[in-house]
C-alpha cells in the first residue's frame, strides 16, 4: 500500500503544475487579447468592429509586405538548411577538428549588433542591386546570417544524439554516394532538428524589423510600423495576425514532427 503522504504529494503537485500552466498561459494571452481589445474597438463610442481586420485585407501595401516577408521566411529556410546541414555533417565525419570552427563562425552573429551588420554590408548591397537588381527578397542573403546561431543549436543538438559514422559508413558501403547519405540517411534521422531550425528561422524573419529598415526594404514588420502612424488599430491588428500565424506554423511543425516518430507498440 502507498503511504498517504505520497497521494497527498502527488494531488499537491498536479495542483500546482496546474496553476504554472494558468500563469504562464495568462502571462502569454493577456497581451494578445490586448491586441484584439484595441483593434476591434471604436475609441470614440467604445463598439466593437472588424473594420481593420476588413482593410488590413484589402491594404494592398500590406499584403504586399506579407507576401514579401513569407517569401524571405521560405527561402532563408532553404537556404539555411543547404547550408548548415551538408556542412555540419561532412565536417562531423570528415573533419571533427574544425567542429569549434564552424559553432564560433555560426554563433559569432550574435556578438554583432544589427546596426554594425548593416554598416558593414552597406557596400556590399550595392554590387548586390547592381546584379540581382534591388528586391527585398535579397535580404535572405543577410537573414541566413542572422539564424545561423539559433539554426546550429537545434542542428547540432539532434546530430549529437545520432551516431552518423556508422550510418553513413553503412550507406557508403552499400553504394550510396555522400549526396544520398545525407538526404536519405542523415536528414531523417534530424528531421525534428530542421524542423526546429526552420521554425526558428520563420519566426526571426517575420519579426526581424532592424537591418530591412536601414535598407529601406518594406517587410513585414517594416509596414506594421509605419502603419501605425497612421491607423494604430489596423496595424495591431497585422501585429496579432502575425502572432497567430507562427503560432500556427509552430502546430503545424510539430504536427510534421509527431508524424515522423515512429511510435512504439
Amino acid at each position: 500500500m502507498s503511504a498517504p503522504g505520497a497521494g497527498a504529494g502527488a494531488v499537491a503537485w498536479r495542483i500546482s503544475r496546474v496553476l504554472l500552466l494558468l500563469a504562464f498561459a495568462g502571462f502569454f494571452l493577456l497581451p494578445l487579447v490586448a491586441l484584439l481589445d484595441f483593434s476591434t474597438k471604436v475609441p470614440s463610442t467604445g463598439d466593437r468592429t472588424a473594420q481593420p481586420w476588413r482593410d488590413l485585407l484589402a491594404d494592398e501595401q500590406m499584403s504586399s509586405a506579407i507576401t514579401t516577408s513569407l517569401l524571405l521566411a521560405g527561402l532563408t529556410v532553404v537556404g539555411m538548411v543547404l547550408l548548415l546541414v551538408p556542412t555540419m555533417v561532412w565536417v562531423r565525419l570528415r573533419v571533427p577538428r574544425a567542429n569549434r570552427l564552424v559553432e564560433f563562425l555560426c554563433l559569432l552573429p550574435l556578438t554583432i549588433p544589427a546596426l554594425v551588420i548593416v554598416v558593414g554590408i552597406k557596400n556590399v548591397y550595392a554590387w548586390v542591386d547592381y546584379l540581382i537588381g534591388d528586391s527585398a527578397l535579397t535580404l535572405t542573403f543577410v537573414y541566413v546570417v542572422l539564424v545561423l546561431p539559433y539554426a546550429y543549436r537545434s542542428l547540432d543538438a539532434a546530430l549529437s544524439g545520432l551516431d552518423t559514422t556508422t550510418l553513413s559508413e553503412a550507406a557508403r558501403s552499400l553504394g550510396a554516394g555522400w549526396g544520398t547519405v545525407i538526404v536519405r540517411v542523415i536528414v531523417p534521422n534530424i528531421w525534428s532538428g530542421v524542423l526546429s531550425a526552420a521554425f526558428i528561422s520563420v519566426a526571426l524573419v517575420l519579426g526581424e524589423y532592424t537591418i530591412s529598415s536601414l535598407l529601406h526594404y518594406d517587410t513585414l514588420p517594416v509596414a506594421i510600423v509605419m502603419l501605425s502612424k497612421s491607423d494604430a488599430p489596423m496595424s495591431m491588428a497585422a501585429a496579432l495576425g502575425s502572432l497567430i500565424f507562427a503560432a500556427l506554423l509552430l502546430l503545424v511543425l510539430g504536427a510534421l514532427d509527431r508524424r515522423r516518430r515512429p511510435t512504439g507498440r
